[in-house]
């Protein structure tokens, strides 16, 4: 599994809907990537502090100004970084 792979399943791991051979895979990575496993810790993190926040916090332009920051920036990443 890559770092690329990694971060793209973390939400599906802490849901606990990876099917056996992903988690294992995931683990595996997580086991081996001081970085992929911080990112998880810091995932963690920020689910627990944002978690306390009412779910509608942001107006549409703000979100749509949001998702287009994160859309570049996750073509702008090399493959391997978390």
């Amino acid at each position: 599994m890559t770092c690329q792979e990694f971060v793209e399943l973390v939400t599906a791991y802490l849901e606990d809907v990876l099917s056996d051979a992903d988690r294992r895979a995931f683990e595996d990575h997580m086991s081996l990537c001081p970085g992929c496993e911080d990112y998880l810790d810091q995932f963690r993190t920020t689910i627990d502090v944002l978690g306390e926040l009412p779910e509608v916090t942001l107006s549409e332009p703000g979100r749509r100004r949001l998702l287009d920051a994160f859309s570049g920036w996750h073509h702008n990443r090399s493959p391997e970084s978390p």
